[in-house]
């Protein structure tokens, strides 16, 4: 990975941070992006005293606004001339229904439809890589998501947290089979962490979810080892196949609705369409 060129999402704490200092470490030159500069910013300097690599930079990113990734993005070209590694880490929980600045809903917004826009916007740096891969971080619980694309923009009074997480980690797995259907070039694979001890649970959920978290927190693996996967997606010589589920960096089969080739294709050309006003 020496001097490879990756960007991650959320890379200023939890498994994001992990997988910078991994991929730091193996001599890449890593950026992180992220809303918070202050955050950004000490977690950059962390990340460089912890893998002695001085090549850790930061882009500000807010991936429940377009114009925040577009933004990105552009900085991003500005800086490099190729993307060896995009890694989707970042992701989000909430309780209460809210939408993004473009009218999705929250957490299919951020956590698929910003990922999606960002990985279109830097298409041309990926391509141009001698071999560029792109990984998603997603979730087990993407098992018991279903996609209902009215609940995108709509709401209908109702707001369970979960399953519009599950929804938005289905999307991430359907978004990686999709992306490895169009660009061969590009190896792009999924993958589920395991449970990890970060602040996920001290996000705006429902009290229960934050009890149940803090019981957990004991029997939960620490970031370092939830980033092991991401790690390996993005840099192992072993990695020969695209479009897959990994888990504990072994491949596995995802769920049902993972490989409805209709769904894919769908998902796909529902989110060119909410990106299309802002291309």
């Amino acid at each position: 990975m020496k001097n490879k060129i990756v960007l991650i999402t959320g890379g200023n704490n939890g498994i994001g941070k992990a997988t910078a200092i991994g991929l730091a470490k193996k001599g890449a030159n890593v950026t992180i992006a992220c809303r918070n500069k202050e955050k950004g910013e000490k977690a950059v300097e962390d990340i460089k005293n912890i893998s002695k690599n001085d090549q850790v930079s930061l882009l500000i990113c807010d991936l429940s606004d377009l114009e925040s990734v577009r933004k990105c993005a552009d900085n991003f070209k500005e800086q490099h001339k190729q993307l060896d590694v995009l890694i989707n880490n970042a992701g989000l929980i909430v309780d209460t229904y809210k939408e993004t600045k473009q009218g999705f809903e929250w957490q299919i917004g951020v956590n698929h439809i910003g990922h999606y826009y960002l990985t279109h916007c830097l298409m041309e740096d990926l391509l141009v890589a001698d071999a560029p891969r792109v990984v998603n971080v997603s979730s087990e619980l993407h098992q018991q998501g279903k996609i209902n694309f009215d609940s995108f923009r709509e709401y209908n009074g109702r707001y369970n947290s979960m399953s519009f997480y599950a929804q938005s980690k289905l999307a991430n797995v359907l978004f990686t089979i999709g992306l490895a259907e169009r660009f061969p070039k590009i190896t792009t694979n999924a993958l589920h962490p395991g449970v990890v001890n970060t602040n996920f649970g001290d996000s705006d959920v429902q009290w229960y979810f934050k009890f149940m978290w803090k019981m957990m927190k004991p029997f939960l693996i620490t970031p370092e080892k939830g980033a092991e996967t991401s790690v390996f997606l993005a840099a192992s010589p072993e990695v020969k196949v695209s479009g897959k589920y990994f888990d504990k960096s072994k491949e596995k089969k995802p769920s049902a609705f993972a490989n409805d080739k209709a769904l894919v294709n769908e998902l796909w050309e529902y989110s060119k369409q909410a990106i299309s006003p802002y291309l």
